[in-house]
């Protein structure tokens, strides 16, 4: 009994002695605190500034060694992804894409985090809670710009995509991604930029496999985005490129990083995105929410089925088999949105047109196809993007239109299916006419 006791008394000193090795949380008042409504920044200080901010906010539990050291490394950890007590220093958009972010996070269930949940249950994000944030960003309230105001980079120089300079961790960029097929395509309302994602052979035979959980290696995914111009007809299109990201999966090259290596090239120059090889942690810390779909945000326009939900997107590939031509299986030549019908189109393109678009040639019309040049303009409704508030998708195809490029002197022959079933519709001559000139007659994209 004796001995038990002796045992007691000297863990009881232990765990008394461990209570001095605690080192500090730094503690100050916000400096440039994040510029949002009262409401706003209510519902972040409940569920964020624990974390997030300057502010030291323990529970007396927190403050019991050894949890205190877990809960001062993730603290300091947090700070440094996002702090809501310097945010305001930075531009407005940075702010806001930011809170974007910390929505999707919540949204995701990745914060705050479940472990922090279980021991702060009034940290809870409600749903209440989410509506102020969400009202607050309105996501497609900032109009794009008119197409006069974006094209600066219409005259740009051209670069050597063979002279691009690898990512600070190595990652080469790759100039075959011009020739990959389309994987999906975002309107994001939250930074207005168009995203087209295409994939490589193997993620495109990965995708109409199903075979995605994981992803092979080998599988390449690039994401480019524009910004949104409001053309003169209403629609959206892509207007100054942005940048192009960059995701290849080797599971064992690339074990530290969720089996994925990253990169992003921005600008006309291609510009390696980051400061040092730690831009690596954004990455998969933004992705860290979709782990489940390993670590991948799009879902895949593909018939075929994959484990688990929202992984693809089967409605926007409902198309018939009679159809004339299959044009996902066709490279991408442009996109736009129509906001007021909130509908997405892209313009595809067999093999023969496309010899005839340059992508990063001059902005130019792009109406002199070869004969048995085919273009094919697909039309869908769009849906919320369940993996990112303020993103819309595809989601059912409204249309599927095709011209066939004539000789020199010609008239291109148009047909067009639509409706219940996407059945094959017959305009008059005069309306056939025009949907022609209008395909025809959109610009390509533009790229470096």
């Amino acid at each position: 009994m004796k001995k038990f006791a002796v045992v007691i008394l000297l863990l009881a000193v232990a765990f008394a002695l461990l209570q001095l090795a605690r080192p500090s949380i730094p503690s100050q008042p916000a400096t440039a605190e994040v510029q949002a409504p009262p409401e706003v920044r209510q519902v972040l200080e409940k569920g964020c500034y624990s974390c997030h901010s300057d502010e030291r906010k323990l529970a007396w539990f927190d403050e019991v060694v050894p949890a205190y050291w877990l809960v001062r490394h993730d603290v300091l950890t947090a700070r440094e992804h996002l702090n809501f007590s310097t945010l305001g220093s930075k531009p407005a958009a940075v702010q806001r894409a930011t809170l974007f972010e910390a929505v999707n996070m919540i949204q995701l269930g990745a914060m705050p985090l479940p472990s922090f949940r279980k021991v702060h249950p009034e940290a809870k994000i409600m749903p209440e809670d989410m509506a102020i944030l969400k009202n607050y960003l309105a996501p497609w309230s900032i109009k794009p710009p008119h197409a006069a105001a974006t094209l600066q980079n219409a005259t740009q120089a051209l670069v050597n995509l063979d002279a691009v300079q690898p990512e600070f961790n190595g990652q080469a960029f790759d100039a075959a991604f011009e020739g990959w097929k389309l994987l999906s395509i975002t309107d994001r309302g939250d930074n207005n930029t168009l995203r087209v994602i295409l994939g490589n052979e193997i993620a495109m035979q990965a995708v109409q496999r199903g075979n995605l959980s994981p992803w092979p290696d080998g599988a390449r995914i690039a994401k480019i985005a524009w910004q949104q111009q409001t053309g003169e007809d209403g629609l959206i299109y892509p207007g100054s490129f942005v940048q192009i990201e960059l995701m290849v999966k080797d599971h064992a090259r690339y074990k530290d990083t969720e089996g994925w290596g990253w990169g992003r090239w921005r600008g006309f120059g291609l510009t390696p995105y980051g400061k040092d090889a730690a831009f690596v942690n954004e990455c998969t810390s933004c992705h860290l929410p979709v782990r489940g779909n390993d670590y991948v945000y799009t879902l895949p326009v593909t018939s075929a089925a994959a484990g688990g939900e929202e992984i693809v997107n089967r409605h926007a590939a409902a198309f018939p088999a009679g159809l004339p031509y299959q044009p996902l299986g066709w490279n991408v030549i442009t996109t736009y949105v129509d906001p007021e019908r909130r509908t997405t189109a892209v313009l595809f393109g067999n093999d023969q047109a496309m010899k005839a678009v340059s992508a990063r040639g001059p902005m130019a019309q792009a109406s002199q196809y070869p004969a048995g040049a085919v273009l094919s303009l697909v039309t869908w409704a769009q849906r919320d993007d369940p993996h990112w508030f303020g993103a819309r998708i595809p989601d059912a195809p409204i249309s599927v239109e095709f011209v066939q490029v004539a000789s020199t002197g010609q008239a291109s022959a148009y047909r067009g299916f639509g409706g219940a079933g996407l059945a094959e519709e017959h305009p008059t001559v005069n309306d056939s006419e025009q949907k022609t000139h209008f395909i025809e007659a959109l610009m390509p994209t533009r790229l470096p």
